[in-house]
């Protein structure tokens, strides 16, 4: 029962990834890149389901570290819009 929560947990959170945001149109290769980082994230999200969430901490890790460059990519087409005065 508890392995069924959790999975329903992450699949809930993949969902709702927190990968997005970036607009294609005025910033495609960032949003390129925050597609190819959703994508990871996925990937490590299956990975721990096959593995039973048995990685010894290293996917969660990993995902931290994904969500941190997805901050980072916003940050940057923050800046960018700064300087288009946009």
């Amino acid at each position: 029962m508890k392995k069924i929560l959790f999975t329903a947990m992450i699949t809930l959170l993949v969902l709702s990834s927190p990968m997005y945001g970036i607009s294609p149109r005025r910033h495609p290769n960032l949003a390129r890149a925050q597609r190819d980082l959703d994508a990871a994230y996925k990937s490590i999200v299956a990975a721990q389901r096959a593995n039973e969430f048995d990685l010894d901490g290293h996917a969660a890790k990993a995902k931290e570290l994904l969500e941190s460059a997805n901050s980072e990519l916003k940050k940057a087409a923050e800046a960018s819009n700064d300087k288009r005065g946009q």
